[in-house]
């Protein structure tokens, strides 16, 4: 079979834009409501999606009443949604510094069990200003400490899965026998910010551990996807940053001895969808209406670290002396500096900015038909600039049914995209090599358990 993209549902309550909550074409249902997500992963298991993906966030509001606000806790979530779902893969988001290794390994490998394999863990340190505060620090931890705690925190959580093998599980009532108790060891995992004993309680999983995904694109970012990542999830608002990404991540990851095809590389992508370009264009110019300047500025501070911008003027073009130096910004520093790039190429005013933020938050946005959102997404993957796509749709449900019900079958007709899932796994979804099988739970009888290993 040729090469085919991947598309991940990026599922966020109402619709990626801020002004999506408000929009007449959004899901009305409450934020807590888990049918208000079970509604949006059935239309993208039904398109035959590899996987739908929840972030989150460890702040709750404090500055605006003017976006949406109130996420539901990922992984109990996506249990829900594994009940409510059978084929389509479950990523969630839990932090390394904010978590424990042995409480999040115990809960994505549930997670794992529970849906039968299409469990992955996107990997984030927690850029947001206070987090820390909410998790009793005085001051949150700086960027190269963070990713300094997350090397060994995915270390000691991979030890944590290996420590208690599927193998070991021999279940044999006939015997008496349950466990092979020579296979299951201690982690005994000692770092220099981390420390663990196991063995897990959880024994192996079916994909033998969740799916690594990861989002970052600093330089430590990135050197830590070429080592860990499985999927990687990236903004570029155009395609020669994204070439540029893919390169050289794929090339560290060779570097290190892995094989280009061991990470899947998904830029975002926000598509507002029309029956002609203009269509499409007036649905942007809707959500832009919705949204509200005081909200925007708040965003834009966040990233920055805290950074006042309500001084400047709203429409004069930005220059670089109009923000911070973003490789000193200890929040998000990657997307820092490309919302500076991205101003400075196309010479963007702060409304003109505040508005990208609002919606595509520094991933490509477009607008247009259902064919020529499909003829950007095969340029794309056909010139080395993504492997497939985090699909943000601006507005759920409506825009997401678009994607769904115009694009996809696009893509199918060029021979791009699958028309039936071939895999029950989310590894087998991403085109992933299967661990070995010591760490995966074995179909055998549970009578043969102990030989098949």
């Amino acid at each position: 079979m040729s090469r085919q993209l991947h598309l991940n549902l990026f599922l966020m309550a109402r619709g990626h834009h801020e002004g999506a909550w408000r929009h007449p074409g959004a899901n009305p249902k409450a934020l807590t409501d888990l049918e208000l997500y079970v509604d949006a992963a059935r239309i993208a298991e039904n398109a035959k999606f590899d996987a739908v993906f929840l972030a989150d966030t460890l702040v709750g509001p404090e500055n605006s009443q003017l976006v949406a606000s109130g996420l539901l806790e990922p992984i109990t979530l996506l249990t829900a949604l594994a009940l409510k779902t059978e084929r389509i893969g479950l990523i969630g988001t839990a932090s390394t510094t904010y978590s424990h290794p042995y409480t999040l390994a115990r809960q994505f490998a549930t997670l794992d069990h529970i849906s039968k394999g299409r469990a992955g863990w996107n990997i984030v340190t927690s850029w947001a200003p206070k987090a820390g505060e909410n998790y009793g620090l005085a001051e949150n931890v700086d960027h190269a400490d963070r990713y300094r705690i997350a090397q060994e925190f995915v270390e000691a959580v991979d030890a944590l899965w290996r420590s208690f093998p599927a193998s070991s599980t021999v279940d044999d009532a006939a015997s008496g026998q349950f466990l092979d108790i020579g296979q299951v060891r201690p982690a005994g995992y000692a770092g220099q910010h981390i420390r663990t004993r196991g063995p897990l309680n959880v024994p192996g999983s079916p994909q033998g551990r969740p799916v690594l995904v990861q989002a970052g694109q600093s330089e430590d970012g990135r050197a830590f996807a070429a080592k860990w990542a499985e999927a990687i999830f990236t903004a570029h608002g155009h395609k020669e940053s994204a070439q540029a990404f893919y390169a050289d991540v794929k090339s560290r990851a060779v570097a290190l001895g892995r094989r280009p095809q061991d990470i899947v590389i998904l830029p975002g992508l926000s598509a507002a969808i029309g029956s002609t370009e203009y269509e499409a264009k007036q649905v942007w110019e809707e959500l832009d209406a919705l949204t509200s300047i005081q909200a925007g500025l708040d965003r834009l501070s966040a990233r920055f670290g805290g950074h006042d911008f309500s001084t400047l003027p709203l429409d004069r073009p930005l220059t670089r002396g109009d923000f911070p130096d973003p490789t000193q910004v200890q929040a998000s520093k990657s997307r820092a500096i490309g919302y500076v790039e991205t101003t400075l190429r196309e010479g963007l005013t702060l409304r003109q900015l505040l508005q990208r933020l609002a919606g595509a938050r520094g991933h490509l946005a477009i607008a247009g038909t259902p064919e020529q959102v499909a003829d950007t997404m095969e340029d794309w993957f056909r010139t080395g600039a993504a492997d497939g796509f985090n699909v943000m749709p601006p507005v759920i449900t409506q825009q997401l049914g678009l994607f769904a019900s115009e694009v996809v079958p696009i893509l199918r007709k060029r021979s791009l995209f699958r028309s039936e899932y071939d895999s029950s796994s989310l590894r087998g979804h991403f085109g992933l090599e299967e661990l070995p099988l010591s760490r995966r739970v074995l179909s055998a009888p549970a009578s043969s358990l102990a030989v098949a290993a």
